[in-house]
């Protein structure tokens, strides 16, 4: 009832400000008609028609208006925007990362990962809500389906916080603004939709968004550790009892036995078992050498992990001495310069020479077209560009050259991934240290259960995150990678069934078919606002303004953040951001950067009430003593800390800007 209170007052406020501010209806112009869709649009979206086909119904009839009601340039149009969106290479890595996170979801380890985490964490304060909230962050990265995390972890994580005594708005709070971190931390399906409608490269895009991504899940740990600190209360501490995990019988037997410890008891009676199945078959037991070889396994696993990487640091260094090192008898031969070709004949990474002026692409259909390159010097070219064109760039918009994802992935230059990998070894050589001298049963079991659930989920992201950040691949072939490995995972937890997989395979069509009618809506939409000169009339006014850069960027992510409670981020990626964009290069902004900024501000799109759709996931699982309000008021001070974290990107930009810029310099 609160949601449709503020949603028929805002309506109202829409239609009382079209009234009053727009002329008579014989002195508007196309201008004016544009901006009455553009209310239009948001006020049939709260009144709840579905997005895609109200904004395709809003571009064709006003659309029709602009071409003075010539019905074939408008079927022209809407075909011409289908067949572009329907070819858009970039969009191809969309179905394969929902197909990716639907079949992990289904592949049921999020139960035994957020055990792990929680047995792991236990000696820290508000263990629960941490474990929840890194739980949420690796599930939600894995899925990126924001609703399938709640959902999960509302029937998972908030019973036992409640259980345990945990506040209720201190437990909703997690657990909401936890699961909508996947629509931030690569590899996510909003960055692509960013990158698609701005004509920026999805590989920079994900490369700057992962700190900020850690930035803000760390934030969210740190508040939670803060209040069960502060407010023990309201997070209490588990009990020793609960931390406990008593050792198995065969475990007892062997420390018993050889008197060495756990671990050396498990590697004594792995190695020389005599005594040990003596003892065993003495006491009428079965010895369960399996068990002690899993064991044994497992507490070599922080050994062999610092030996991998000792190994890839020796592999690093060899193939690094090879490359550098010049060819017998030749003079090395700068990279970049053709030793055939004259000075100025400069090469790509691809190999491929820069395109001439008369290459560049005409005009987007929008009527809006890029300012020269020279307007913003630090930008970071778009995907799959082989060289900055001399001439002025097409527009961000443009319906006709769209992001060629398949063409050739950014590779990464100048960064010494050597010192990286050494600083890695060290940190996991200290940490490998620490539980060999402090090891017992209980921590054995829990890497255990670690190993089982949180290490192949990470490696799959970390293997779909690498392949696209060092070059290796595109973030379509990246994807197609994902949904292997999510195959492979989901058949290695024998959860690979012909339903769940059917179940898959039906979700990703339907989300996928949402997602390209949204596309082709917005690019009716948009060319239509452009005709009847919207666009126009709205660069005229901001810069009208004479804002500064810092006062443009604030007036924007204002509104963003207001949008954001009426509207879904998909609404105000397709609809908004093709206004905003263009107006970028007047301001020197840098739309890779402003994409940042969008994506961070976009997680209130989930959490700022009162149309929260993370909220109403919770309630629909939650117990019926949580009231919706309660759910509310726990995801507000996560909201504050999303402010926050807004602001420290925008003060210290390189926190979003330094990974692609030492990446792809």
């Amino acid at each position: 009832m609160t949601g449709m209170k503020f949603g028929l007052s805002l309506m109202g406020i829409i239609v009382m400000v079209c009234v009053v501010l727009f002329p008579s209806p014989g002195d508007m112009t196309n201008g004016h008609l544009g901006l009455l869709m553009l209310a239009l649009i948001v006020v049939a979206i709260m009144l709840g028609f579905p997005t895609a086909f109200t904004l395709m119904g809003m571009g064709m009839f006003f659309g029709w208006l602009a071409f003075d009601f010539d019905t074939a340039k408008v079927l022209d149009l809407m075909v011409q925007r289908t067949y572009w969106v329907m070819t858009n290479d970039v969009l191809i890595a969309i179905p394969l990362f929902v197909f990716m996170g639907y079949v992990v979801e289904r592949a049921n380890i999020i139960d035994m990962l957020f055990r792990s985490l929680h047995l792991s964490l236990s000696r820290l304060p508000a263990s629960l809500a941490v474990a929840t909230l890194i739980t949420c962050a690796v599930f939600a990265t894995a899925t990126g389906i924001v609703g399938a995390v709640v959902t999960l972890m509302g029937l998972l994580a908030f019973p036992a916080m409640l259980r345990h005594g945990y506040d209720v708005r201190l437990a909703a709070g997690a657990i909401t603004a936890g699961g909508c971190l996947g629509i931030l931390i690569p590899p996510s399906i909003m960055l692509i939709v960013y990158g698609a409608t701005a004509g920026v490269s999805v590989v920079k895009l994900y490369a700057g968004a992962f700190l900020p991504g850690l930035m803000l899940a760390t934030l969210y740990i740190g508040y939670v550790m803060l209040v069960g600190w502060w407010k023990p209360h309201l997070a209490p501490r588990l009990s020793e009892e609960e931390q406990r995990i008593p050792p198995p019988p065969w475990a007892e037997a062997a420390m018993s036995t050889y008197g060495r410890g756990v671990l050396g008891s498990i590697w004594a009676a792995l190695l020389a078992p005599r005594r040990f199945l003596a003892a065993r078959t003495a006491a009428g037991v079965a010895p369960e050498r399996r068990e002690v070889a899993v064991k044994a396994l497992v507490s070599a696993a922080p050994a062999l992990a610092v030996l991998g990487m000792v190994v890839v640091i020796l592999a690093y260094y060899d193939a690094r001495s090879r490359i550098d090192a010049p060819l017998d008898g030749a003079a090395p031969i700068e990279m970049g310069i053709s030793s055939s070709a004259g000075a100025d004949t400069q090469l790509s990474v691809t190999g491929l020479a820069e395109p001439p002026p008369s290459e560049t692409p005409e005009p987007s259909a929008t009527g809006l077209s890029e300012p020269p390159p020279a307007a913003s010097t630090e930008q970071l070219q778009p995907l799959g560009s082989v060289a900055e064109p001399a001439a002025p760039q097409e527009s961000p918009l443009s319906a006709q050259a769209p992001p060629p994802d398949a063409v050739a992935a950014d590779r990464p230059q100048g960064f010494d991934w050597g010192r990286l990998l050494i600083g890695f070894t060290v940190v996991l050589g200290g940490v490998s240290a620490w539980f060999y001298w402090r090891t017992d049963y209980k921590r054995i079991h829990v890497l255990q259960m670690l190993l089982k659930s949180f290490f192949p989920l990470t490696m799959l992201i970390l293997m779909v995150l690498g392949s696209i950040v060092f070059g290796l691949a595109t973030p379509t072939e990246a994807a197609a990678i994902g949904s292997l490995g999510g195959v492979v995972l989901a058949l290695l937890y024998r959860q690979l069934t012909w339903p769940r997989l059917k179940e898959s395979v039906f979700l990703t069509a339907r989300t996928t078919a949402m997602v390209c009618w949204l596309f082709v809506g917005s690019s009716i939409f948009s060319a239509s606002f452009a005709l009847l000169g919207g666009q126009a009339l709205i660069e005229g006014w901001v810069l009208s303004m004479d804002l500064s850069p810092l006062q443009f960027m604030l007036l924007a992510q204002a509104i963003i953040f207001l949008l954001g409670w009426p509207l879904e981020w998909t609404e105000i990626i397709v609809i908004f951001m093709p206004i905003f964009i263009p107006l970028l290069s007047h301001f020197n902004i840098d739309p890779l950067f402003f994409g940042l900024l969008v994506a961070l501000n976009l997680q209130t799109a989930f959490l700022s009430p009162p149309v929260a759709m993370a909220a109403f996931y919770l309630k629909g699982v939650s117990p019926p003593h949580v009231t919706l309000n309660q759910i509310f008021a726990g995801m507000m001070p996560f909201m504050v800390i999303q402010i926050i974290a807004l602001a420290l990107l925008y003060t210290f930009p390189q926190i979003g800007l330094w990974l692609p810029n030492e990446l792809y310099k």
